[in-house]
């Protein structure tokens, strides 16, 4: 792992966080910690950090409200950690647009393995450098520079994405006419994460809502029974 690749620790308790802290600076990653939420934005706004984990349950401003204001204004990717071991609290993540869910009590090793799986997935890898930027009639991707624009009419806007959102809709756009299977796209774009095909549902979900919010309705389009296509502007 880069020594310069940094993850910002949000944790309230101090074992906890001292313990993760270790694990991934022995691992060769530098580590900051916040122990508030309202901290941790502040945090992420001044260091840009690679990677957030972020726990639920803090003091004042929860996991919860903290990943969706990070959501409004940046795509660091994000692995949630809680006790909740709850579907329902999983896809609840998911929907905000986090990376990765981790259950307390967990193995630091794991945790670290989970980090190094999410970096990998949203960095750039050298077969990627240089590689020429995807286009359909309505949507640009920028592989390279993890950069969209979506045309409408004459105005052009660039939604922010998590890096899931991101994977998906490059993967739609480099087949654009392909319906692909849940299965494919987790395959495809998810490895390293959670294999629920309600995993996909909720990304999807995520993405085509953003989509809308830049005046692109109908993208990605859900074909039932089989998965999902790119879809026309509508």
């Amino acid at each position: 792992m880069n020594k310069n690749t940094l993850i910002l620790v949000v944790e309230d308790e101090d074992e906890i966080a001292d313990i993760l802290m270790s694990y991934l600076e022995r691992s060769g990653m530098k580590t900051l910690r916040a122990r508030q939420g309202e901290q941790a934005i502040t945090l992420n706004r001044l260091h840009k950090p690679d990677l957030i984990l972020l726990d639920i349950h803090l003091p004042v401003c929860d996991g919860w409200s903290v990943l969706t204001t990070l959501r409004h204004e940046s795509s660091v990717p994000v692995i949630m950690v809680s006790a909740l071991d709850q579907d329902v609290d999983k896809l609840m993540g998911l929907r905000l647009g986090a990376d990765d869910y981790v259950i307390k009590p967990f193995n630091p090793s794991e945790v670290v393995a989970r980090v190094e799986a999410v970096l990998r997935r949203t960095k750039p890898t050298v077969q990627q450098t240089g590689s020429m930027p995807l286009r359909t009639p309505f949507i640009t991707v920028y592989p390279d520079d993890f950069y969209v624009e979506v045309t409408v009419g004459e105005e052009v806007i660039s939604p922010v994405l998590t890096t899931t959102e991101f994977k998906l809709l490059t993967y739609l756009v480099r087949y654009p006419r392909k319906v692909c299977s849940r299965e494919e796209l987790l395959n495809a774009c998810l490895p390293e994460g959670d294999t629920l095909d309600r995993t996909v549902d909720s990304h999807m979900s995520k993405l085509r809502k953003k989509l809308e919010l830049a005046g692109l309705y109908g993208v990605p389009e859900s074909i039932r029974g089989m998965g999902y296509r790119l879809g026309e502007k509508k």
